[in-house]
């Protein structure tokens, strides 16, 4: 058997985090009076956050219905369509029925309300390119709801929090940038924040991430797609015997190791298609198969369509986003 890694990967779940690489994203910051409301639309593939700067609001989702506070953030991962109300039962009409002052192609200011008690809302709604993102978007809940007053550890965002309501007052030069990139931080700290309070974080893919040989064994996939794999081979990279490899990475997993290597070089293939607008003759070099038609094949058996459809999709999803931000 191979000598192990000297330097295997540190901390896989690190890594995960690390792959929340935010983009496609809009952002809108609305200055709101009682009674107000606003239905967002789905967005498949995106996540929505919402963030309050002043005031609260009333958060309703087919699982959800919650006050969130002043200094509060919540977020919908999955993209599903809800609404946003000053109070229970205010209408709340759709938020591209509305006038909105476009700062930018991705950013706007709304203003709305019938002129009582102010809200104060920094919205966004990003995807991640990457796909170790994806497993780990699928994983949360319909709904993240993070009380930054509520524990010590969540005082950054307090400070994140006033530094983005600063900027929304009164956008200056660059003030666009600074939100953004705010945003992101928020996201991903609230993700880790739900990570460390939720027991479900400790469940499936992100169980086997935390696990110190399973772990392992999907960052060396990560890393290396290309690399010919085998169930023998990568049990060697993990002093491991073949057996207890495979039947450990299933347990945690859910699902056979060389399963999730063909799923993973796939959903490799779907960011490039998506996001650089890869060659299907690309992507076949880059994930180590003999010939396009080889690669075309097993991304069509994983996948579920064709590659072109992909390309052609991720032009939809651009021209969805952008019809949002323009109403």
């Amino acid at each position: 058997m191979e000598a192990p890694d000297p330097f295997p990967p540190a901390d896989p779940l690190g890594e995960a985090l690390h792959f929340l690489r935010m983009s496609g994203a809009y952002y809108c910051r609305s200055e709101l009076t009682a009674p107000w409301g606003l239905t967002l639309p789905p967005m498949p593939g995106y996540l929505w956050f919402h963030v309050v700067t002043a005031g609260r609001m009333w958060l309703e989702s087919e699982e959800e219905q919650s006050w969130i506070q002043l200094g509060d953030l919540a977020l919908v991962p999955h993209g599903d369509g809800h609404v946003l109300r000053s109070e229970p039962g205010a209408p709340a009409p759709g938020i591209l029925d509305l006038e909105r002052e476009a700062v930018s192609d991705r950013y706007e200011i709304l203003r709305h309300g019938g002129g009582g008690a102010a809200t104060g809302l920094i919205c966004g709604a990003v995807r991640f390119a990457h796909p170790a993102a994806g497993h780990l978007v699928e994983i949360l809940p319909s709904t993240i709801r993070i009380e930054a007053s509520s524990s010590p550890r969540l005082e950054w965002m307090q400070s994140v929090l006033r530094l983005m309501a600063s900027e929304a007052a009164e956008l200056r030069p660059g003030g666009e940038a600074v939100i953004t990139r705010l945003g992101d931080i928020l996201v991903i700290q609230a993700i880790r924040a739900w990570m460390e309070s939720d027991p479900a974080a400790q469940r499936g893919w992100l169980r086997a991430l935390q696990d110190p040989q399973i772990g392992r064994a999907i960052s060396h996939i990560h890393r290396d797609p290309a690399r010919n794999w085998t169930v023998a081979s990568l049990a060697s990279e993990l002093a491991m015997s073949r057996s207890a490899f495979a039947a450990r990475f299933s347990d945690l997993v859910g699902e056979p190791v060389m399963g999730y290597v063909a799923r993973w070089r796939m959903q490799v293939a779907v960011a490039a298609l998506e996001e650089e607008g890869a060659t299907v003759g690309q992507l076949a070099d880059r994930l180590g198969y003999r010939s396009e038609a080889a690669f075309s094949r097993a991304f069509k058996r994983v996948i579920g369509v064709s590659p072109g459809a992909i390309r052609r999709s991720a032009g939809d999803q651009d021209r969805a986003l952008i019809a949002v931000a323009a109403g």
